[in-house]
């Protein structure tokens, strides 16, 4: 299938810009041109997915999907880079995956995030062309965990209808398109009984509440919530107290309940199949909507039809602190940097390289830079956060690295002549915790 130029063109900057800013790990994509057939999509795509090194058996993959527009497809182009999913995607051995359509503003988004108008079919197909170029074959039939924000979480509403016994989990951040089918505005689906056996967190901003352009986000996600709940369907509702539409830091939740909802469905390692878990959704915790008070299922005393499902006691006070303040706090340092090489450059200076494993609880704010233990830089010198915590990839809207993607590099202009000089990286967590130092060989 022919390629898009302009595709090609952006995909080649990232790699160029960002190809150190990944955790170990392969990057393959494919991309597809918009489609005039009946039936097909109509909007070019391209897919990027990161593969951990060392893995030999892709458990399952992580779909980030962003919403609708320019700015969101653009947004999207970067998920696949992001360090700090990348590390959820590492523990469980699953691929992340970032779509992008191409989408300009002046088309209707529901072209894409309606699955059923040819984007579901060239997903599927995608991850036939992705797992012959990664020559990971089980690509194909692999479970997928879907993060949707705004349109991403209406076309992960109509996935789940249309294949239920693939998904581990579904995180709708500020989107779903419930409320859409429901009032006739596109067809209704059969909801078949495995939808209502999905993991599920709707996740809107408190801001949309009652807001001109985004009000439907709240209450398309409320009405859902309240539907799924009483079929006895394991949702959880989230309210993201400092957002509107933009994704805030949500990833501080979304994370940990990916991870709980991989731990309790993915089958073993070793397993003939891929079936997943299924979820008994008497179990974990209970919360009534709109408090920031859980206790476990069997203690607690309102209707269970009615209240917000989570998944166990370690999500569960995650959840109460993130409905409460918008974030959750971490307090276990990072782990150091690996790989740490100085290589002398021109003028006198020094350049430093390293390689990243995210801050699994929070991510990675910064690098410190140390020449003979004391400090002399940063990367970045001052972090950005925008729409939330300040990042070493700063975050944007769509919960996506902005670009161009940094470097994991440093150069010291400042050493000496003819002495010995040692380095050190550490890497700062975004609420601040420092790992141990990586040293680096001594150089001349």
């Amino acid at each position: 299938m022919l390629r898009c130029v302009f595709v090609v063109l952006t995909a080649l900057f990232l790699l160029t810009c960002g190809q150190q800013a990944q955790a170990a790990g392969q990057i393959f994509e494919v991309a597809y041109p918009a489609s005039s057939e009946p039936g097909k999509l109509q909007l070019g795509v391209t897919y990027t997915i990161w593969i951990p090194e060392g893995v030999t058996k892709i458990r399952g993959i992580i779909v980030h999907q962003h919403g609708c527009g320019t700015g969101a497809c653009k947004g999207g182009a970067t998920a696949a880079y992001d360090l700090h999913w990348q590390a959820l995607a590492k523990k469980w051995d699953c691929a992340l995956l970032g779509p992008s359509y191409h989408q300009d503003d002046k088309q209707n988004c529901r072209l894409w995030c309606d699955p059923r108008n040819g984007s579901a079919k060239t997903f599927l197909q995608s991850l036939e062309e992705l797992s012959a170029k990664s020559k990971h074959p089980e690509l194909v039939a692999a479970p997928w965990c879907l993060w949707g924000h705004s349109g991403g979480g209406f076309w992960a509403s109509l996935m789940q209808t249309m294949y239920p016994e693939r998904i581990v989990a579904i995180w709708f951040r500020s989107g779903t398109a419930y409320s859409t089918w429901e009032k006739g505005e596109i067809p209704k689906p059969e909801i078949p009984a495995a939808t209502y056996q999905i993991p599920m967190m709707c996740n809107p901003g408190a801001k949309e509440n009652n807001d001109a352009r985004f009000a439907g986000a709240w209450t398309g996600t409320m009405s859902m919530f309240k539907a799924y709940r009483a079929k006895g369907a394991p949702v959880g509702f989230a309210p993201d107290p400092r957002s509107a539409h933009e994704c805030g830091d949500s990833r501080y939740l979304a994370i940990p309940f990916f991870d709980a909802c991989l731990s309790i469905r993915l089958p073993e390692k070793d397993a003939a199949t891929q079936q997943l878990k299924p979820v008994d959704a008497g179990k974990g915790w209970l919360a009534t909507l709109l408090t920031d008070k859980a206790e476990p299922a069997d203690k607690y005393q309102g209707p269970a039809t009615e209240a917000v499902w989570l998944p166990n006691e370690a999500v569960a006070q995650a959840w109460s602190e993130y409905v409460r303040t918008g974030a959750v706090g971490d307090t276990t340092p990072p782990v150091a940097p690996h790989h740490v090489k100085v290589v002398p450059g021109a003028d006198q200076t020094v350049e430093i390289t390293w390689d990243a494993d995210a801050d699994f609880e929070s991510g990675i704010q910064s690098f410190i830079i140390q020449r003979d233990g004391k400090e002399i830089g940063q990367v970045p010198e001052k972090p950005v956060g925008r729409f939330g915590r300040p990042l070493f990839q700063s975050m944007s809207y769509h919960d996506t690295p902005e670009a161009p993607l940094p470097l994991l590099r440093f150069v010291d202009k400042g050493p000496k002549t003819g002495e010995k000089s040692s380095y050190q990286v550490i890497t700062v967590n975004s609420v601040g915790l420092k790992s141990a130092p990586a040293v680096a060989a001594a150089v001349q």
